[in-house]
């Protein structure tokens, strides 16, 4: 199968999915914002499940960089090329224009300085994928608002005192920091709670009703 068919083909099944909780359904979605081919650097890339599928899919020339060392050592023992590192510190060590494509899935809120991470990704790649939870969504807004506790929810699943996230980012929060930084948003999906894109709505009804914020960005001019 050739690049072009295997794309179509991820895309005929992202279009495909059954409305039914599928874990991590947003890394078939960003697999589907690859070209074939690419060159790509997936940070904070852990298990290594998306590195996996791009090159099976995508015939991309994937690499990873992972914090954990668990992580690292798995992803070598699959034979994939993967390195431990930190995006808040070590992205700054790559050259410009060292890949097509530099993804940050599900890691954002787990960034001590996230708009230096976003900055370094389009400076490094010619685009950036970025996903990440909503913490617009309504459920933990109601949490929140009746409960008065911070919420714990599917996609949030740890109590606040073991949680990674130390930066609560809304999809509306990321769009505005797109602006600040001057990047170009070519292509949002906000997920459901089952893993489905959302198909009517803008960014109001994203914000409130997706569990999942899904960006593909690039640089101005």
């Amino acid at each position: 199968m050739n690049g072009r068919a295997a794309a179509a083909g991820l895309d005929a099944r992202l279009s495909a999915l059954p409305a039914t909780p599928a874990g991590r359904v947003d890394l078939l979605l960003v697999a589907s914002m690859v070209a074939p081919q690419s060159r790509v650097l997936d940070v904070g890339c852990g298990d290594g499940a998306l590195l996996r599928l791009l090159s099976r899919e995508k015939a991309v020339d994937a690499r990873g960089i992972e914090l954990s060392q668990g992580g690292v050592n798995h992803c070598v023992a699959q034979g994939l090329s993967v390195i431990q590192g930190d995006a808040d510190t070590d992205l700054s060590g790559y050259p410009d224009d060292a890949f097509d494509y530099v993804i940050l899935s599900q890691t954002l809120q787990a960034t001590r300085r996230p708009r230096e991470v976003v900055e370094n990704m389009l400076r490094i790649g010619r685009r950036a994928i970025v996903s990440f939870p909503n913490f617009g969504h309504w459920r933990i807004r109601a949490q929140l608002a009746l409960g008065g506790r911070m919420p714990v929810t599917r996609q949030l699943p740890t109590p606040w005192y073991e949680t990674p996230n130390i930066h609560f980012c809304t999809i509306a929060d990321f769009v505005a920091l797109v602006e600040t930084i001057g990047a170009r948003i070519d292509r949002r999906v906000a997920l459901d709670s089952v893993g489905k894109p959302l198909s009517r709505g803008g960014g109001f009804v994203q914000n409130l009703f997706g569990e999942q914020g899904v960006f593909l960005l690039s640089r101005k001019g």
